[in-house]
């Protein structure tokens, strides 16, 4: 026969403290895909101590191509009024480099507005924008895992600013979960052998890839700046919140602020 417990009386705990504040120096907001294995990670990485990352995420559909890369942004909206409800983020960030190439920045930012009305926006194909014309770079080499019709929009969206390309490859995949499965030190090789003597830096393309810990050495044996889309987008997304403290070991880029655009 079952015993009954006699009714629990809960105590409140009679203690004195001062709550600590959560991001005491900002809060980003991540809108990432569905299928990503990668950027929340890489991002964090990056990000001071001080910082927090809160994510959400979008609908979206492998094989990564250009009509469902197009497909997914219908769903920023919705994603967006996901972060943080009531609290809200400093900047809104979405983390996809190709989806942004095939939609537009500029609709990505007032797709995300419509959700979160006001928030200061950055993108991958913004922030390597900004981050290489901070890095003084007029003529780059691009890598990328993606397929070549998905590569092409990456460097058209380049290009469509001003940019000049001196080689632009891709690794031919076209789901996150083989991209995010690269190895480190084939991105560092891939970013190694697309690089080109004219190149003035070489902007390594996805969030979902793990390109962010290569970047140093990259510089190093290159001796020019390596752009990564999680770099930048980090870099980029500091600056709008006006953070100031230094980051180190994510590359140069770093070190400069981003110029206004023209």
């Amino acid at each position: 026969m079952m015993s009954v417990s006699p009714a629990v009386t809960p105590e409140p705990v009679n203690l004195s403290y001062s709550p600590d504040p959560v991001g005491p120096a900002g809060r980003i907001g991540l809108i990432t895909l569905a299928t990503d294995f990668n950027s929340e990670d890489d991002l964090r990485g990056i990000l001071p101590a001080d910082v927090r990352l809160f994510t959400t995420r979008i609908e979206n559909a492998n094989p990564v191509t250009v009509d469902n890369l197009r497909a997914m942004a219908n769903d920023l909206p919705r994603a967006a009024r996901t972060l943080l409800p009531g609290y809200g983020v400093d900047v809104a960030i979405f983390g996809c480099t190709s989806g942004t190439a095939v939609t537009g920045s500029d609709k990505i930012a007032a797709l995300i507005n419509q959700g979160m009305p006001g928030v200061r926006v950055t993108n991958p194909l913004l922030a390597g924008e900004l981050a290489l014309k901070a890095v003084g770079a007029q003529k780059i080499a691009i890598v990328t895992p993606y397929v070549a019709d998905v590569t092409r929009s990456v460097a058209d969206g380049f290009i469509n600013k001003g940019f000049t390309t001196t080689r632009v490859m891709g690794f031919g995949l076209d789901n996150d979960f083989d991209m995010t499965a690269l190895p480190p030190d084939a991105i560092l090789k891939a970013a190694l052998n697309a690089d080109t003597p004219d190149a003035d830096a070489v902007f390594i393309s996805c969030t979902a890839i793990r390109s962010a810990e290569i970047v140093a050495e990259a510089e190093q044996k290159l001796g020019k700046p390596v752009i990564t889309s999680n770099q930048a987008l980090i870099w980029h997304a500091l600056h709008l919140m006006k953070y100031t403290k230094p980051v180190t070991g994510f590359g140069t880029l770093f070190d400069h602020a981003p110029q206004p655009l023209k």
